[in-house]
């Protein structure tokens, strides 16, 4: 007879020291007692995490159902989903609060942020979730993770409230992520890894020997700067861990970079194929793809007229019918995005959130974002409306980064905690 009596750990167990919380990887001893290897494997995937925002809205009309709960009538936006309805929710009634900000489309720099009046005098943005998530998890994977967009903005944000770039070739990014290099270029980015590490150690102890001679402000500045560098050495650390072990090998062709600058959907389908393949070989954990609109005629069939303008459609029926051609292909792509990623067996572990800063991009208005949250082991198949006041966006941030194994009661300007399968 075999006696059990191996200690058995949380899965979100955690290391705390003085000022300082751990996050643990997988470890044998989350496995339950009597588990086999081959059950704990299949039972315990990883969790993981994707936002995607599209930048110019959607007609919530088209979107929102008029039922609440899981008995409802699926909306034009919806249509594309039926086949997946019961792996994801609608969300009304959320947003972020004091979003007026330097001119109508500033929120979209604080869509995962929520920091208040993007773009005025004084204003300093903050860590978004995506990266909080990264700070806590990311060591765990070759990437922290991956910072995507159709343009070249993102939607991701350092501890410093700094804008991170995306990476808006689909061909690069394959190429960071699956593409090993020579031997001698592995050496020479070891080598440039070390060397930005030196610099590193030698400004910081320039920096810490000015500390104590700067006023109170400037000292704030280089205290948030000496945050900066420590992210950055971290990441080079990770880096120069992961740089000479080998990249995963995936039966794909390497895409083709889409030229047309119009071809909006075309992009974003790539970028999603791409998603899926990182995913699939665990090389991040947490994703972010800032959908770019634009002001021009995007290349969908029966649309005639400039996007941005169509966003802006002042109420005139003509103008949502073909705003309604664009969004609608919107959401196909997204179908199509979820299909693969339930028929790799990751939508179950990756919390997919879909939506966009504006509520009601005609009007500028960041109340009641469009949003659906896919995945993840949710309970699905609803429209989930949340009472006015009850709840604010970034408080679905803190239980999606609880999910994701971050000790987190508080993000950003949370009120709360919105457990999406209590709501």
């Amino acid at each position: 007879m075999y006696t059990a009596t191996k200690r058995h750990l949380d899965r979100r167990a955690f290391l705390r020291g003085t000022g300082t919380v751990l996050s643990l990887p997988f470890l044998e001893a989350m496995v339950p007692a009597f588990a086999t290897r081959a059950q704990a494997a299949v039972a315990q995937p990883p969790p993981r995490f994707m936002a995607m925002c599209a930048t110019l809205g959607f007609h919530t009309p088209f979107l929102f159902p008029k039922e609440v709960g899981s008995d409802y009538t699926l909306t034009p936006y919806l249509e594309p989903l039926k086949d997946l309805k019961g792996d994801f929710s609608v969300i009304s009634g959320l947003q972020h609060e004091e979003q007026n900000g330097a001119n109508g489309h500033t929120s979209e720099m604080t869509w995962l942020t929520s920091a208040k009046h993007p773009g005025l005098a004084g204003f300093k943005n903050s860590i978004s979730i995506d990266q909080l998530i990264a700070e806590q998890i990311g060591s765990q994977t070759r990437f922290p993770s991956l910072i995507l967009g159709t343009g070249s903005e993102s939607l991701s944000w350092s501890a410093s409230g700094i804008p991170l770039p995306a990476e808006n070739s689909p061909s690069k990014a394959f190429q960071q992520l699956f593409v090993d290099g020579t031997p001698a270029e592995i050496a020479a980015q070891v080598r440039s890894l070390k060397r930005g590490r030196s610099i590193l150690d030698t400004v910081m102890g320039q920096a810490k020997k000015l500390h104590d001679e700067l006023g109170k402000r400037d000292q704030e500045k280089l205290d948030e700067y000496f945050s900066a560098v420590r992210d950055l050495e971290g990441r080079l650390v990770q880096n120069e861990e992961w740089v000479q072990q080998p990249k995963p090998k995936v039966d794909a062709k390497p895409p083709t970079d889409i030229q047309s600058r119009t071809d909006a959907i075309g992009k974003m389908n790539l970028m999603l194929d791409l998603v899926v393949l990182a995913l699939q070989n665990d090389s991040a954990r947490t994703v972010t793809l800032r959908l770019n609109g634009m002001n021009a005629v995007p290349e969908i069939k029966g649309v005639k007229n400039d996007w941005h303008n169509l966003s802006h459609h002042g109420q005139d029926a003509a103008k949502i019918e073909e705003l309604k051609v664009i969004e609608k292909a919107e959401f196909t792509a997204l179908a199509a995005f979820l299909a693969k990623m339930k028929a790799a067996s990751l939508l179950d572990s990756t919390a997919v959130l879909f939506g966009s800063n504006l509520g009601n991009a005609s009007a500028h208005s960041t109340a009641n974002l469009p949003l659906l949250l896919a995945g993840g082991g949710f309970k699905h198949g609803r429209h989930i409306a949340i009472d006015k006041g009850k709840h604010v966006f970034s408080n679905l941030f803190v239980h999606l980064a609880q999910r994701m194994g971050v000790e987190a009661d508080k993000f950003g300007f949370s009120t709360g905690v919105l457990d999406i399968n209590q709501a």
